[in-house]
This record gives C-alpha cells, sequence and structure tokens, in this order.
C-alpha cells in the first residue's frame, strides 16, 4: 500500500504517516497481541487441566472456504488448542450435519463449533446454527447470543467475530487520537446479523449514539457525513466515497470486494481487494481508517480464538481472567 510507504507502526496498534494525514489502524499487528494474550492464557488454561477444543465443520468444497477453514485451524494450533475439522461432502442431508451438530455438543472436549458458511443451497443454515449448543457458537449467531448481545450481556454472550474485532480496533485508533466514544455519534452503515446490528449494540453498549444506515437510506451521504464513527459493512465496492467522510472521524472498513485490477502491456486482467470505503480518497479527511486488506480481516480469526478460549473458560467453570 504506497500511502504506508514512509510510516512508522507504533505499538499502540496504528500507523503514523510522518506527512501526516488519517492515522491506519493495523489490523495484522493487533491480531497478533490478541493471538499472543490468546496463547499465554491458554496455557494458564492448561495448566488447570482444561485444553480448549475449535470444531470446524466444512461442507462442500468452495474454495474460499476451504482457505478460511485452514487459516482457523493453524491459528488454534498456534494458540495452544485442541483442534479438529470436519470435512463434508456436498451431497451430505441435513440429517447427517445436525447429527454431527448434536455429536459435538455432546463432546466435553470441543468447546467451540464453528460451522463455515455459505452451506450449499440446499441446506438450512439458520436450522443448523440454530442446533448449535449456545455455549459453544463461537460464531455469536445462536438467537441466545444474539438476544444476550441485544440486552448488553456481554458475559454471557458470545460476539460474533468481525464486529468484535472491529471494536478492538476503534478502541486503538480512539486510544491514539484521545477520542470519548461515549456520547460520539456512529454510523453503521449495514443492517446483516452478522456485522451490522452486532456492531451497533456493542457501540450502543459504548454509550454511542447509533444510527443505523443502508443502501435504501434517504441521503446516505448525509448520514455518513454526521458520524464521529463511521462503520462501513454494506457489501459494495468503495460505495462510500472520501467527500462522505466526515474531518476527523474514525472509519472502520468491514468489506472485502474482489474488482477487476487494470492490466497493462496486454497482460492477463487481475483482481485487487478493496473495501466497502473509498481508501485514497478517504486518507485525507480521516482521522483514522482501516485499509483494505490488512484491517479488520486478520481480527476475525482472532477473535473466532478469542470466543473458543472464552467459551471453554466458561464451560469449564475456571477462575481465569480473559
Amino acid at each position: 500500500m504506497a500511502a504506508q510507504t514512509a510510516a512508522t507502526t507504533q505499538t499502540d496498534g496504528v500507523i503514523r504517516p510522518s506527512g501526516g494525514g488519517a492515522l491506519l489502524i493495523d489490523g495484522k499487528r493487533a491480531s497478533e497481541e490478541v493471538l499472543a494474550t490468546i496463547a499465554a492464557t491458554t496455557r494458564e488454561v492448561v495448566a488447570q487441566g482444561l485444553k480448549p477444543g475449535l470444531a470446524v465443520v466444512l461442507v462442500g468444497e468452495d474454495p474460499a472456504s476451504q482457505v478460511y477453514v485452514k487459516s482457523k485451524g493453524k491459528a488454534a494450533q498456534a494458540c495452544g488448542f485442541h483442534s479438529v475439522q470436519y470435512d463434508l461432502p456436498a451431497t451430505t442431508g441435513e440429517p447427517e450435519l445436525l447429527a454431527l451438530v448434536q455429536k459435538l455438543n455432546a463432546d466435553p472436549a470441543i468447546h467451540g463449533i464453528l460451522l463455515q458458511l455459505p452451506l450449499p443451497n440446499r441446506l438450512d443454515p439458520t436450522r443448523v446454527i440454530e442446533a448449535i449448543s449456545p455455549s459453544k457458537d463461537v460464531d455469536g449467531l445462536h438467537p441466545v447470543n444474539a438476544g444476550l448481545l441485544a440486552i448488553g450481556d456481554l458475559s454471557r454472550a458470545l460476539v460474533p467475530c468481525t464486529p468484535a474485532g472491529s471494536m478492538v480496533l476503534l478502541d486503538k485508533a480512539a486510544a491514539a487520537l484521545k477520542f470519548d466514544l461515549s456520547g460520539a455519534e456512529a454510523v453503521v452503515v449495514g443492517r446483516s446479523n452478522l456485522v451490522g446490528k452486532p456492531i451497533a449494540q456493542l457501540l450502543l453498549g459504548r454509550n454511542a449514539t447509533v444510527t443505523i444506515a443502508h443502501s435504501r437510506t434517504r441521503d446516505l451521504k448525509g448520514t455518513c457525513l454526521r458520524a464521529d464513527v463511521l462503520v462501513a459493512a454494506v457489501g459494495r465496492p468503495e460505495m462510500i466515497r472520501g467527500d462522505w467522510v466526515k474531518p476527523g472521524a474514525l472509519v472502520i472498513d468491514v468489506g472485502i470486494n474482489r474488482v477487476p485490477a487494470p492490466s497493462q502491456d496486454g497482460a492477463p486482467a487481475k483482481t485487487k481487494l478493496v473495501g466497502d470505503v473509498a481508501y485514497a480518497e478517504s486518507l485525507g479527511r480521516a482521522g483514522a481508517i482501516t485499509p483494505v486488506p490488512g484491517g479488520v480481516g486478520p481480527m476475525t480469526i482472532a477473535m473466532l480464538m478469542a470466543n473458543t478460549l472464552r467459551a471453554a473458560i466458561r464451560i469449564g467453570g475456571l477462575k481465569v481472567e480473559f
């Protein structure tokens, strides 16, 4: 990323460009810090006789899902977890999948169950997610966990990983800028159960004044321009332009979109990753911003590991600070 070449990485998890402009929120560094804390706490938990266990269930052979699952397995092993993976053929029926979930629910060596989405079209993800024990639902998608988050009971909820990771990054940016989330106006663009709604609940819990906007919001640009904190999770490449960003705003870009990249000299067409925010346009206006890639993405796997460790501690009834 050319904008980062003359920058210095700080221990507070942000990159400060030497020429000024927005702080770049370093998701890779932040995820490494989280994973180091998890590994240290896991050693403490193992010393008390409990090894956190994560089971990942993959149905079918979607290439992107295979990459994600492999990364999650490697992270679990690096944290010191017991890690197992179930690779099921795309022809797997719902009764077989539900039977596996029930088996994992009853397995005392497994504390976290991750169902890799998307499932093949003929399978109902809602039905399968609801079959997972809420205490082992490390994706935080079960209605019980959604309800606990909605009422603000974070002592019992397992929070979806991407919103939880986004809040870690937001806290780092806020600390670097000495910015108080309490009373700030936050706008979340996107209303999904996986990201938009949960991060709105988390921001409410931090006493921000929260607006959930979306592609049908009237005067979306004007709504975004009010935001001291702008979270983009709408799934449209660079939909939010630089002049939609309030000067000094903290911008969390959750979007990961693959778009065509210009090719030269007749070379084969390539692609690149961009966010939901027009990054280059926003650098001169935002107070802090997450890049894509290298922002929210690395935090998702880190928070999955955090949820697995948290679930193990709760299920095991251990008195361990985490």
